[in-house]
């Protein structure tokens, strides 16, 4: 199936993998290409592998290569592959660190199997999905007056009232196709404005631009559901 989403586990305690691994294979739309007990192994597989996978299921803490660590370098090395954080560790520092680092959603080890295959599906299909309590996360850090990240020289006039509208509904989590019809444009449209977001605003991802937007309080969490 031309659709299917290709998946890749990094997680060293084995009934985890497995468990996760054995759910999301019952979706007919996923397939789960590759399992690694860490870091240091998944970089090695994708390496040496021909298919890559659209999406990862990261945990953090992991022996040899955690993470966090892995995350930078497939960022760096495969920009295309979004990272999905998975892990123990709920706590603000963790979900700001992974999100600055790159990863597209954050769940909790504990989270429901139908929220888990809800979100690989909204990565596969927007870019990113995060939930209440890490676009709070996301808020506060980026309102804080000592975020290294602040671009206060920004000026918002530089989007124009089309692209701020977008940028709002992508904070939203619409898909394109959501967007194109509160607008009344075409899908095509709406991702043109997308790659002006992206150039303009400097962010490399449609994650990127959530931070942006309450960066500079072109949305209020609120808003963005």
């Amino acid at each position: 199936m031309s659709d299917m989403i290709k998946i890749a586990i990094a997680d060293d305690e084995v009934l985890f993998r497995q468990g996760i691994s054995f759910i999301l294979n019952k979706e007919v739309n996923f397939d789960i290409i590759m399992q690694a007990v860490d870091g240091a192994d998944l970089l090695t597989q994708l390496q040496n592998s021909a298919v890559m996978p659209q999406i990862i299921l990261m945990d953090l803490k992991m022996p040899n290569l955690n993470g966090v660590e892995t995350t930078k370098i497939i960022k760096k090395e495969y920009p295309n592959i979004k990272i999905i954080a998975i892990t123990s560790y709920y706590s603000k520092p963790f979900i700001s660190n992974m999100i600055a680092t790159g990863a597209v959603a954050y769940l909790a080890k504990n989270t429901p199997p139908k929220e888990v295959i809800a979100t690989v599906n909204a990565v596969a299909t927007k870019g990113f999905c995060y939930n209440d309590n890490v676009m709070r996360v996301i808020q506060e850090n980026m309102l804080n007056p000592d975020a290294k990240t602040t671009r206060s020289y920004f000026d918002l006039e530089y989007l124009t009232k089309r692209e701020a509208e977008v940028l709002k509904l992508i904070c939203a989590q619409c898909t394109t196709n959501e967007i194109a019809e509160q607008l009344f444009i075409s899908p095509r449209t709406v991702e043109g404005h997308r790659n002006n977001l992206l150039l303009k605003t400097e962010a490399k991802n449609v994650a990127g631009l959530v931070v942006f937007a309450f960066q500079h309080k072109i949305v209020a969490l609120e808003e963005s559901f």
